[in-house]
């Protein structure tokens, strides 16, 4: 299924986001012999590292033997979801766009593997200073996110810190890309477009930004109260469920629609800024105004 140039760029574009701000995908590799399940398939860790995914694999996978008799694969890359965000759309049937890619799987030499490391290492040393250097409104909500699951600079480090785990490394070279939607549409995406292409600036924060404003109780009701001001909807829950420079995807619980079933139904609202903020900065500071200004509304109107 084909689209138009900007719709194709602007899904390269997505393509480029999805693929920042995970650091885990699924890898496809085709088994030697097994005629009756020619495919193994598990969860990896990757580096983007020149436009390419750098796979982490542990040497007890049965993905190195399969590599070792054929390089092709396929890689596939969700948009994350933290925490009980993730449980919480499984429960209502969402499923997250996804980013597929086939290629091949290329071992990375000997004398590369300590380059390829030294890498990873400054990636996560430039998060952590740039986490430092943040203002106290980003630092706020950064620290209220599960680091286990949430943190790409923590889930990384286990990849250079010499644990018990070993790993292979492999650079991933793709010869196709495909966006698939949650309703399970997909679109191909040229090579060449997806490289020119270009991430949103809060790509890399956006699952530390998510978790944090779940996991903070005000920050949730702010949510809630954004749906009653800015959309008169008498929301009894919400959940951040994406951002980026444009606005943020919020998921709440609202009365239903339909006459049968359930009172309350999970819906999806989009909250678009008046201008498009520039960084993880910008986009804090603009929420934090958001909250401020949603909470003076509703106490003024209470008297409280």
């Amino acid at each position: 299924m084909k689209g138009s140039k900007a719709n194709l760029s602007t899904l390269a574009e997505k393509c480029k986001t999805i693929i920042v701000s995970n650091w885990k995908g699924y890898l496809n590799t085709i088994k030697p012999e097994d005629k009756a399940s020619i495919i193994h398939t598990s969860k990896v860790k990757y580096v983007m590292r020149r436009g390419k995914p750098y796979l982490w694999v542990p040497e007890t996978e049965p993905h190195n033997v399969n590599i070792m008799f054929d390089e092709r694969g396929s890689f596939s890359v969700a948009h994350p979801y933290p925490g009980p965000l993730a449980a919480l759309l499984k429960s209502i049937g969402k499923v997250p766009n996804r980013v597929a890619l086939t290629g091949e799987i290329i071992p990375v030499k000997e004398k590369r593997i300590e380059a390829v490391n030294k890498y990873v290492e400054e990636a996560i040393q430039s998060e952590m200073r740039a986490i430092s250097d943040s203002s106290y409104s980003v630092r706020s909500i950064l620290s209220s996110s599960d680091h286990m699951y949430a943190s790409r600079c923590e889930s990384l480090k286990a990849l250079v810190d010499g644990g018990n785990e070993k790993y292979l490394i492999y650079k991933f070279v793709p010869s196709s890309c495909m966006f698939i939607d949650a309703n399970g549409a997909n679109k191909e995406i040229d090579l060449k477009v997806l490289e020119l292409s270009k991430a949103d600036p809060l790509g890399a924060w956006s699952t530390n930004l998510v978790d944090g404003i779940n996991k903070d109780e005000s920050r949730r009701r702010a949510l809630i109260l954004f749906c009653l001001y800015y959309l008169d909807i008498n929301a009894r829950d919400a959940y951040m469920v994406s951002v980026d420079t444009k606005g943020f995807d919020l998921l709440g619980k609202v009365p239903s629609e339909e006459e049968a079933g359930d009172e309350y139904q999970w819906r999806e609202f989009r909250f678009q800024f008046e201008e498009e903020v520039k960084d993880v900065e910008a986009f804090c500071h603009q929420l934090v105004e958001m909250e401020q200004e949603v909470v003076n509304k509703f106490t003024n109107h209470t008297g409280l």
